[in-house]
């Protein structure tokens, strides 16, 4: 690790953990467990801070929804403990799409190669 990776950790957060993050992890942090994207939970021995070191880009919507609930407290045991049970109808997480080419573009969108023929609208003209 070059001394540019270094300032750029001491003075930024989205580039994964800051120092100051790093020094408090390894003095108070208490693995709990890893996620399928490679994102490692942390909690301290009494329990009372829970947090996230992200694989990657620091990203909320990253965090799928059994870490979340451990995250703040909804859950007393994390996901590698205790699995969450999952309904068949229930979706795979996926991360916010905003601002990719994957994001979603309702009909009418102006981000539509094609714009959807209208069948519920008539333009008003004067008489």
């Amino acid at each position: 690790m070059g001394i540019v990776n270094t300032l750029l950790r001491a003075v930024t957060w989205w580039n994964n953990q800051t120092l100051n993050t790093q020094l408090y992890t390894w003095r108070k942090g208490v693995k709990v467990g890893e996620d399928d994207q490679g994102n490692i939970f942390y909690r301290t021995s009494d329990d009372k801070r829970r947090w996230v070191i992200f694989n990657g880009e620091c990203e909320a919507s990253r965090v799928s929804p059994d870490w979340h609930g451990w995250l703040h407290h909804t859950y007393k045991e994390p996901p590698s403990e205790k699995p969450l049970a999952h309904k068949a109808w229930e979706k795979d997480h996926e991360e916010n799409q905003t601002g990719t080419a994957l994001a979603y573009a309702p009909a009418g969108s102006i981000r539509r190669g094609v714009p959807a023929k209208r069948q519920d609208y008539e333009a008003w003209t004067p008489e």
